[in-house]
């Protein structure tokens, strides 16, 4: 009742302003401060914000300052190289790259080559012939010794998003790129929709723990549903999902205003329900049922190379997977390694700040353990976590990965500007977004040629520094080719950091 007598009060002043100006011309002006007396008014009335029942109207610009800040921060406040979660600096190379503008930087680095921290690679003074470069050479078959139906993958690809997650015209665009520049789109959990088999692309789907896309109706994995999906020429390769490194150990819920007829028919659930996403699997328990599992999902697909995603958790439990491959001799054909630091949607701050092993920790683990164990040969080792340039896919290799997988510089090269809104539907760029009238600003036909464009150079970036290595493959990188600065006066290289380790010694400890 009281909110109509404010309108109804409004509006009449309202009218008697329009009235007095036409006698009276400086009336006008009424028009500006009856409308702000009123609502001054209702907020001094209103019960939830303290501030604003305080200071009605100047309060209200501590808000506004609020949605403004990250904005101001990031194109006026901050320099090329602090911004974060990803500096200016490589933001501009992914777009530019996208664009296929010039990539180049004038005067020099703007990083401190003399701060603790710094990393760059060794060259050779004997460097391959730059005019030689062959960028189709920088693929791995994937497939071990139960696969039948091997795949030849690029070094890099598009990592695990979801369609709900993302957009429609987003994941629409990143099928197209990966189409047109022959490499690999991973699903996310969310399964498998019809943007991500418009343009025929190559496709790591991606089971999770709510098994969307072949499950029943209480959530449980349905074998029926995987075989038919797996089945699908685009389906390459699958890959479980223990864990992801935005929030590892953490399920989730698509809440049911997201839950469309649309992505319900996807997922295999009711629409307009709120699903949950459980932090564990129920399909299998413990490490010789996850390689049951692995075998189980590739005698249904009919030998497709499955493995599984982690982020690396206690390094004990890793460890004791291993044990069970040279038990049961059941081996996935790759294993993804995903780092603390990782994540593209919304998670809590507690876990996306301070639970999951980071990359390069994660991804030394779990090459020594293999190593250890004498299974690294016939296992593929697939590291993301905030791969951005030719550089991070070098250093990365070089730590023992055989390919790299890119979540965020796939985005940017989309078009995303780091507005910092994934989890709040109001993504400007209609990258992160289900609102209509947002998503429909990214237009297909120009963001897939941005996103194959991105791939491309970015791989002739590593075909670059491969040959100023004085290498011939990517295989032949190595940690002792990469430097880190530790102090001003102190450098190490990977190698002193992450000693390796001698293939075949824990299989010792288990005969014993």
């Amino acid at each position: 009742m009281r909110k109509q007598f404010y309108w109804i009060s409004f509006i009449v002043l309202t009218l008697q302003a329009v009235e007095s100006w036409y006698y009276h011309p400086f009336a006008w002006t009424f028009l500006f401060t009856l409308p702000t007396f009123a609502w001054g008014m209702f907020e001094a009335k209103q019960t939830s914000r303290t501030l604003l029942r305080n200071y009605p109207i100047l309060g209200r610009g501590r808000y506004i300052m609020e949605i403004l800040r990250p904005k101001i921060y990031q194109y006026f406040i901050e320099s090329d190289t602090d911004g974060t979660p990803i500096s200016r600096i490589y933001r501009s190379v992914v777009y530019q790259r996208a664009k296929e503008q010039l990539s180049s930087t004038p005067f020099g680095t703007q990083l401190d080559v003399y701060q603790p921290g710094y990393e760059w690679i060794n060259h050779s003074i004997y460097p391959k012939d730059l005019r030689n470069l062959d960028t189709s050479k920088l693929r791995i078959v994937v497939g071990g010794r139960d696969c039948k139906q091997p795949y030849n993958a690029s070094i890099l690809n598009i990592s695990a998003m979801s369609f709900g997650a993302l957009s429609p015209t987003a994941i629409e665009s990143l099928n197209w790129g990966a189409k047109d520049g022959g490499f690999s789109h991973n699903t996310g959990e969310g399964g498998i929709s019809p943007y991500h088999l418009k343009h025929g692309g190559d496709l790591i789907w991606q089971i999770g723990t709510g098994y969307f896309g072949c499950r029943d109706d209480l959530g449980n994995f349905l074998p029926e549903a995987f075989k038919e999906r797996a089945h699908l020429p685009n389906v390459k390769m699958i890959e479980i999902k223990l864990s992801q490194g935005a929030k590892p150990g953490h399920g989730g819920i698509l809440p049911k205003e997201k839950n469309t007829p649309e992505i319900a028919k996807i997922r295999l659930v009711k629409p307009h329900t709120s699903v949950h996403s459980p932090s564990c699997h129920t399909a299998f328990s413990g490490a010789e049922g996850l390689l049951q599992f692995v075998k189980q999902l590739r005698d249904l697909s009919g030998g497709k190379p499955v493995g599984f995603k982690l982020c690396l958790g206690q390094p004990e439990e890793f460890q004791d997977i291993c044990k069970a491959m040279v038990k049961t001799q059941i081996l996935p054909d790759f294993i993804t390694v995903d780092g603390g630091e990782g994540g593209t949607g919304a998670a809590p701050l507690e876990f996306s700040n301070f639970v999951g092993t980071p990359l390069r920790d994660g991804l030394v683990k779990v090459v020594d353990l293999l190593k250890a164990y004498n299974l690294r040969s016939e296992i593929k080792v697939i590291a993301s976590g905030k791969i951005l340039t030719g550089f991070d896919i070098v250093r990365t290799m070089a730590l023992g990965a055989d390919m790299c997988n890119s979540a965020r510089g796939m985005m940017l090269a989309l078009g995303c500007i780091q507005a910092l809104t994934c989890n709040s539907n109001h993504c400007p760029t209609g990258v992160a977004t289900q609102a209509p009238h947002l998503f429909k600003g990214l237009v297909v036909t120009d963001k897939f040629k941005r996103v194959s464009h991105f791939h491309q150079h970015t791989l002739e970036a590593v075909a670059e520094l491969i040959a100023a290595a004085g290498l011939d493959s990517s295989t032949q990188l190595t940690r002792s080719l990469i430097w880190r600065r530790l102090s001003p006066t102190e450098v190490r290289s990977y190698s002193q950091i992450y000693p390796d380790v001698t293939p075949g010694s824990s299989l010792d400890s288990m005969s014993a």
